[in-house]
């Protein structure tokens, strides 16, 4: 073993649980020196009896590649005198009770496509990156003022040819332009580490260090990222490291102990979801996991991650959310830390259901680290709020104004993602209630209001096409939709929208910022109709007006922050979306009276199932 890539220091902070750059020497890497060309490879199996490599390059025998262990605490290596790059292979390793299991490695960069399970020898570097102008705009700007507005995608279903899965080669020729046509800032990917079921989505994981072999090459991948930068599309990875499948191949029970996972049933077993819980706990999964993170930063260029189930990580399983799960508490703050050390741009985003505070605190500040955090709460709130018939909305009005009581305590992202339009959930248009024409309009109606809502934006692939049918996680999406004449509109009217907000800094600048919102009417229970100014740093505003009633309102009269005019910029019953074209053409005169606590008044058209964007001017058309 060559002494430099295992140093004493590095072993010592793998097993601490601090070494943040694992894999560069655990795994398998091929190495060169002047005596010649060798491949080392590096595993951890504590409470194996011995571990053997078998392969391709072996006719999967195992003898004479039998692992040395390196120390006590379960680091086994070998070197074998040759360039093993393209092989296939795996660790055949005999527990204590002499069980012999083949297992992938777990810090393997390539693995054989499903159903074959072997890991594969792959050279990661070669790849010539042309992305820096992207990265350098990265390091310069925050996010917590820029528009954000992220397409979630899971890209065995995205598009098909032929009923199969396009490559990343492809993906990257259709889908980049296709995000940045739309408007879309990121694109965040289902989780894309290797997993053996297609129906898990990528969320019960073999290979936490290879991307899916269903695409293509390592390789592939970083050409991907590349051109989404080149673009100027930032790139945001699923990442689950709360659970992991309990494949034979794969983590569990790797030695024949729960080397990764928790060895208590109660705290290991995810009965939800049939997986296993990592023990976080332990230093060398602390180890494994913090380097992956920095491993898809640095060696491919990721934007950003979202944390998948924070909820199971912060409490211990199975017990509801009484029993808090101190080390993994602990493991999620020296990730954050980790991760910003390395990048303070990264996005780390929390998928998180619970009322834990300070998720988008700092550290040092007494919270979990994270910069952003998933509004669960705003989403199932407004959800439900759009599934009530119109005539009993009043009864349920609270649910669109709660979020605003809360909205500024962390930094959000409102998402409506995969899992609202899976499982019998329908799509988001078919939430709607009411005939054709009233679930365009109140689809239309909820996009627009989920743009001025303070916080940044996701949208799961598909709901730019309006489909009345739930995501069909085995199917592409229903790219035909486009040729009726309310979807084509519709998808007009989506890309308008999100070009919209990213141009109008009213709706980004102070998305985490009390200043940057205002009620004007809260309590318009009865007619539906919810009005509120948004603000941005340059005295940048909007006022937005939203009716969630079918009624039309003409010469409805609505108290405003002063100026000469205001001049409709946006409204979502436009007859080119689909709309019944009740829109207010002519600049609105400010009347200089008081109304709503606000210095004056307008009055104007409230279109029916609409949101309505005014922008004050003056005399001079400044």
């Amino acid at each position: 073993m060559n002494a430099m890539m295992l140093s004493d220091y590095d072993v010592f902070l793998f097993h601490e649980g601090n070494l943040q750059q694992a894999y560069q020497f655990m795994g398998a890497h091929v190495r060169r020196n002047p005596r010649g060309t060798y491949t080392e490879f590096c595993v951890w199996a504590p409470n194996a009896r011995s571990v053997s490599l078998v392969g391709s390059f072996n006719e999967w025998k195992s003898s004479g590649f039998e692992l040395e262990r390196w120390n006590q605490e379960g680091l086994w290596v070998i070197q074998v005198n040759r360039d093993l790059t393209g092989e296939t292979y795996k660790y055949e390793i005999t527990s204590l009770s002499g069980e012999r299991k083949l297992k992938a490695d777990p810090y393997g960069f390539a693995t054989e496509k499903r159903p074959q399970t072997a890991s594969i020898v792959y050279d990661l570097g070669g790849f010539r990156w042309s992305d820096e102008e992207w990265l350098q705009k990265r390091s310069e700007s925050t996010v917590y003022d820029q528009p954000l507005s992220i397409y979630e995608v899971h890209l065995g279903t995205w598009k098909k040819k032929k009923g199969k899965f396009l490559s990343y080669t492809e993906l990257a020729e259709e889908m980049i332009p296709y995000v940045k046509e739309h408007g879309f800032t990121h694109i965040e990917l289902l989780p894309i580490t290797e997993h053996p079921f297609d129906r898990s989505w990528g969320y019960q994981s073999t290979g936490y260090y290879a991307p899916t072999s269903r695409y293509g090459e390592p390789h592939d991948l970083m050409a991907f990222i590349n051109e989404c930068h080149r673009h100027d599309i930032g790139v945001i990875l699923d990442w689950v490291p709360g659970h992991f499948c309990k494949d034979a191949h794969g983590l569990y029970e790797f030695d024949g102990s729960f080397a990764y996972e928790y060895g208590e049933e109660r705290d290991r077993e995810n009965y939800t979801w049939g997986t296993a819980n990592f023990d976080l706990g332990k230093g060398e999964v602390r180890s494994f996991l913090i380097s992956n993170a920095r491993f898809w930063m640095e060696v491919y260029h990721i934007d950003g991650f979202r944390i998948d189930a924070v909820a199971n990580i912060i409490y211990w399983a199975n017990q509801g959310e009484q029993s808090p799960n101190e080390g993994a508490i602990e493991f999620l703050k020296k990730l954050n830390q980790a991760v910003f050390e390395y990048d303070s741009s990264i996005l780390m985003i929390a998928e998180d259901s619970t009322d834990w505070p300070q998720v988008t605190s700092p550290v040092h500040y007494g919270g979990l680290g994270f910069n952003y955090k998933w509004n669960m709460g705003w989403m199932n709130d407004v959800l439900d709020y759009m599934e009530t018939p119109h005539h009993e909305r009043k009864d349920v009005h609270s649910l669109m104004t709660f979020s605003l009581l809360y909205a500024f305590s962390e930094n959000y992202v409102l998402p409506f993602s995969h899992d609202e339009v899976v499982h019998g959930k329908k799509s988001l248009l078919n939430k709607m209630p009411g005939d054709y024409w009233q679930k365009f309009a109140q689809y239309r109606l909820l996009l627009s209001y989920m743009m001025a809502h303070p916080g940044k934006k996701l949208l799961f692939m598909g709901s730019e096409l309006a489909p009345f049918s739930e995501w069909k996680d085995l199917e592409e999406l229903d790219w035909h939709l486009t040729g009726y004449e309310f979807h084509h509109k519709f998808n007009s009217y989506f890309k308008d929208l999100l070009h919209l907000y990213k141009g109008a800094e009213a709706l980004y600048e102070l998305d985490h910022r009390s200043d940057g919102f205002e009620w004007i009417d809260v309590n318009n229970a009865n007619q539906q109709i919810f009005s509120f100014i948004r603000k941005g740093k340059n005295d940048e505003s909007l006022v937005v007006i939203c009716n969630f009633s079918p009624q039309v309102y003409h010469e409805y009269k609505i108290g405003v922050p002063r100026a000469s005019f205001y001049e409709e910029i946006w409204n979502s019953d436009d007859e080119k979306y689909g709309g019944s074209h009740q829109v207010n053409p002519l600049p609105l005169s400010v009347h200089a009276e008081a109304y709503h606590g606000k210095d004056g008044y307008i009055k104007m058209t409230i279109p029916p199932y609409a949101a309505v964007y005014l922008k004050p001017g003056n005399e001079r058309g400044v």
